[in-house]
């Protein structure tokens, strides 16, 4: 029976030598060992240039050039990052002038109130689901749709509208507040409603109409800082749709009306990687002399280590 094929002949193979050979990973960039007694900037400094290690001392570099530059560091965010304990982070470093604009979405001032109002927030959804308690909590909804009510009467945006009444109702916890903070340092603090998203839109005292226009000043808001975002940052932490496809949209605007924005740098940070921070955040704005990162991580420990490295920059 003949062979069902014919063998190659690897004797005509054809090698170089590995000493001629460009390889991606080279000792220099390795980790080294952690020393007993020293200093974050030194932890930093033990992390490799490879992969997201470079790409960490990259993002920390971006955002304290842009801070001593006094040019925009945007942190727009999912409401997961309040609840999992980044308030004081973002906070710390809106009174740092780091961060310029603060964006969220409608979950956002949902836990920023309820932390001002009792130091308490995320219910248990799966708990309180079957018997149709989820979101039923009365002083959440009156509250928030009272400040959407006083936006539409004053003419002004969302977030400031939430930070003026947690400030004159003095909420115990108004120091652990984004919005309150943001009215009392004068930074923008921008709120982006999807209309049916959220937990107060199913009580009776909703007013669409006046959270959508509240919403959409805070959309002109956020795109008139993003005019000055040239040399500067903008972070997207844990926002799967809203605040990417909100950045994209303020960036097409921007360029459409004239204002140069080429040369700036973008970050996502998440536990996964999902497609709208990855497409319109990370790459399509950059394309240019732009650099876009995306760091996957836990927020909990990503923004309090990338805050504790840019403050040790400045």
């Amino acid at each position: 029976m003949s062979d069902p094929f014919k063998p190659l002949d690897y004797s005509k193979l054809k090698t170089y030598s590995i000493k001629d050979r460009h390889s991606k990973v080279d000792i220099k960039d390795f980790s080294t060992p952690w020393e007993k007694g020293s200093c974050l900037s030194a932890f930093l400094d033990t992390l490799p240039s490879i992969l997201a290690g470079n790409d960490l001392r990259c993002v920390i570099k971006a955002i304290s050039l842009a801070a001593k530059n006094k040019n925009q560091v945007c942190f727009a965010m999912g409401g997961h990052v309040i609840k999992t304990g980044m308030s004081p982070i973002v906070i710390d470093l809106m009174e740092k002038n780091v961060f310029t604009l603060v964006s969220m979405n409608g979950a956002g001032i949902i836990h920023d109130l309820e932390i001002a109002m009792t130091g308490r927030t995320s219910e248990d959804v799966a708990q309180s689901l079957g018997n149709g308690s989820f979101g039923m909590a009365k002083e959440t909804s009156a509250f928030l749709n009272q400040a959407i009510k006083n936006a539409k009467k004053q003419s002004i945006g969302l977030g400031k509208a939430v930070g003026d009444m947690i400030l004159k109702e003095n909420l115990k916890y108004k120091h652990l507040s984004l919005t309150a903070k943001g009215c009392a340092l004068d930074i923008p603090v921008t709120v982006h409603v999807a209309i049916g998203t959220d937990i107060i839109h199913m009580h009776p005292d909703f007013d669409a109409g006046a959270c959508g226009e509240a919403s959409h000043y805070d959309f002109k808001l956020f795109a008139s800082k993003i005019t000055d975002l040239e040399k500067g940052v903008f972070i997207n932490a844990g926002s799967a749709v809203i605040l990417p496809e909100i950045f994209l949209k303020a960036v097409t605007l921007v360029r459409n009306l004239g204002h140069p924005l080429d040369d700036f740098t973008t970050v996502n940070l998440d536990f996964i990687r999902h497609y709208r921070p990855m497409t319109n955040v990370v790459n399509r704005p950059t394309l240019g002399k732009g650099k876009g990162y995306s760091i996957v991580g836990h927020h909990e420990i990503l923004i309090p280590l990338i805050a504790a490295g840019v403050i040790e920059s400045l």
